[in-house]
């Protein structure tokens, strides 16, 4: 249990378990300079949490959001600290898109081929594997659908699953989840890309309501900046940027 008063600290968005110990590594980085800006940083990470109720904790240091919650309304209920850069192909720093993935010896090969299938998806509130690729399909929409079923899987990892052992058809994963899984996850050798969805700015970092998140983001990326080269491999991070709360907010 978190002690009341105790400063947060979470970063659930890829803190798979291969990765721990890098997302550890990194914490230490940003705790450091968290510190050195006269901020109190707990020791650890947080892992108790899992649903996101940190996010709106009022001792809520430094957590990972997703965008569709975030422009929902937790917006007005935190503060944008920034963006973690994954250098991720054809998109711009700090933003981030989906690879449609399905099996590989599925004969389709268009979208368009897919009306009708099922569709695994990780959460309704997610931008990468459920808002995303809906706005992509929205001009192939008959009659206001396009699926026949929808299978919720509770994370990218289980989508790929359900998609690779034949429960579902087709998923959204994001684009870093798809290269952590190209490591770690064997599933993946049954996919293969079927297409991507637009880029959107990539998972924000966020503080309590009223924190210093000038403060924070010039810790966070002082923190960065600092990783070593094997754990900023590791985690795939090329750096930190400040995207702006409208550019969020205008995801629709």
């Amino acid at each position: 249990m978190t002690r009341v008063g105790q400063a947060i600290a979470t970063l659930p968005m890829y803190d798979w378990p291969e990765l721990r110990p890098s997302t550890d590594r990194l914490w230490k980085a940003l705790r450091e300079a968290i510190r050195t800006k006269g901020l109190n940083a707990p020791e650890q990470l947080d892992r108790t949490f899992s649903k996101g109720e940190e996010w709106v904790h009022p001792d809520l240091l430094l957590s990972q959001t997703c965008g569709m919650p975030y422009r929902l309304g937790l917006h007005e209920k935190v503060e944008l600290v920034g963006t973690p850069d994954y250098a991720l192909a054809d998109c711009p720093s700090g933003y981030y898109c989906s690879v449609l993935v399905v099996r590989t010896k599925d004969f389709r090969t268009s979208l368009e081929a897919f009306h009708g299938a099922t569709f695994a998806f990780n959460a309704h509130h997610s931008e990468s594997g459920y808002a995303a690729p809906l706005r992509m399909l929205a001009p192939l929409l008959n009659n206001g659908c396009f699926f026949a079923a929808e299978l919720k899987t509770g994370g990218h990892r289980g989508s790929i699953r359900a998609v690779a052992n034949g429960e579902a058809d087709l998923a959204a994963i994001d684009a870093v989840s798809w290269r952590l899984a190209e490591k770690f996850e064997l599933e993946v050798g049954k996919l293969r890309i079927v297409g991507k969805t637009e880029p959107t700015p990539g998972l924000p970092l966020i503080t309590a309501l009223g924190k210093d998140a000038e403060m924070l983001a010039e810790a966070v990326a002082e923190g960065i900046a600092a990783l070593d080269a094997l754990t900023r491999e590791a985690l795939g991070l090329a750096g930190f940027v400040r995207i702006p709360k409208q550019d969020y907010l205008a995801v629709s």
